[in-house]
């Protein structure tokens, strides 16, 4: 099992300097640590993430303050961007970061969002799909044929020349498993989390994905599967608990608030499902809040001791997960984000490979 973190957070407006300052020496320990990736997402409009607009712009600043860390965008909701234009950007980054650049395409769900680009969303799958290949033609030194100002087709090739001769990419799955097929199918790797699925679901999707890669005339056993969990480790469980339980809940009232800004917008929330458009009552909300609090706590994250967590682990790793993304900020304050990361290196070092 490897390990990389991730961030996501949801602080006030004036609190994006501090966020960025955080990110930066969190993926500093994490790059000495020996952790394999740092994940910054994509996010429009809102607290809830809206301090990540653009992963390839946080992952250029990772670039220079990072050595060995690969920079992944988790993830990039490509339909509402140029497919140029994206490949530009983050062969900017490849380039920067001397070959660690790599993407996780996301067809995005909040109908908001799309303001950025509206007649994408109700075929935003099947464009997510098509920029995809024409990214990879592009990054492998192909031109694509696109209209110009005045309709005339013409040859499009990517510069700056990207250091890598392939570019990493992975799909971003909230569950649904025709994703997981997808790219099995297209010998991508996989971007998961358990909003929505346990770690049994999560365990026959991930079949599936092996066979989707059998199908295609590729070996199952390669391609990455990466699932985000809630990371908080200390030394003592009881600790981790208590030092979390507050922010995550308000972390996750963020959540709630921007899924029902999607539903007002007339769209679906989250995994593509359906709510109602109407604010719950508060009552409901702290029902849920505690509800979704604990069943993190008992099924779906590292916030625990490492010895608890490696219990974590294990699970997930008999379930077929290769890596973890590890969503340090979620709520938390940026000391305790850093205190988090020595605690976590050693947790995967205990999953490291044995020296020959």
């Amino acid at each position: 099992m490897r390990f990389g973190i991730m961030f996501f957070a949801a602080p006030d407006g004036a609190a994006a300097p501090e966020t960025y300052e955080t990110m930066l020496a969190a993926a500093r320990l994490a790059d000495q640590g020996g952790l394999v990736a740092v994940w910054t997402p994509e996010r429009h409009f809102d607290q809830f993430g809206g301090v990540f607009p653009n992963p390839a712009l946080t992952s250029a600043a990772l670039a220079v303050a990072t050595n060995s860390l690969q920079l992944r965008a988790g993830s990039l909701i490509s339909p509402l961007h140029n497919t140029v234009r994206m490949a530009e950007e983050w062969s900017v980054v490849d380039n920067l970061s001397g070959g660690r650049a790599a993407v996780s395409f996301g067809a995005g769900w909040n109908v908001n969002d799309f303001v950025l680009s509206p007649g994408n969303y109700d075929g935003r799958r099947d464009v997510m799909l098509a920029q995809l290949d024409d990214m990879r033609r592009l990054w492998s030194g192909a031109a694509v044929e696109l209209p110009n100002g005045l309709g005339r087709e013409v040859p499009v090739s990517l510069f700056p020349k990207p250091v890598q001769r392939e570019l990493p990419v992975w799909m971003t799955s909230s569950g649904n498993p025709q994703t997981f097929v997808d790219a099995g199918a297209r010998g991508t790797n996989i971007l998961t989390h358990l909003i929505g699925q346990d770690a049994d679901q999560l365990a026959e999707k991930i079949k599936l994905y092996r066979e989707a890669r059998a199908g295609a005339g590729l070996d199952p056993d390669t391609g990455i599967v990466s699932l985000m969990l809630h990371t908080h480790v200390a030394e003592d469980e009881a600790e981790a608990k208590a030092r979390t339980r507050t922010p995550f809940r308000e972390y996750l009232r963020s959540a709630v608030s921007l899924e029902t800004k999607a539903a007002k917008g007339g769209g679906t929330i989250s995994g593509g499902h359906q709510m109602p458009a109407d604010d719950l009552p508060d009552d409901v909300v702290e029902d849920l809040l505690d509800m979704t609090y604990e069943r993190y706590l008992r099924d779906g994250s590292l916030i625990g001791s490492p010895d608890s967590c490696r219990q974590v682990v294990d699970r997930f790793s008999g379930a077929g997960v290769d890596e973890v993304a590890c969503l340090v900020d979620f709520g938390l304050g940026s000391e305790q984000i850093l205190a988090g990361l020595p605690p976590l290196v050693a947790l995967a070092q205990r999953f490291a490979p044995a020296a020959p």
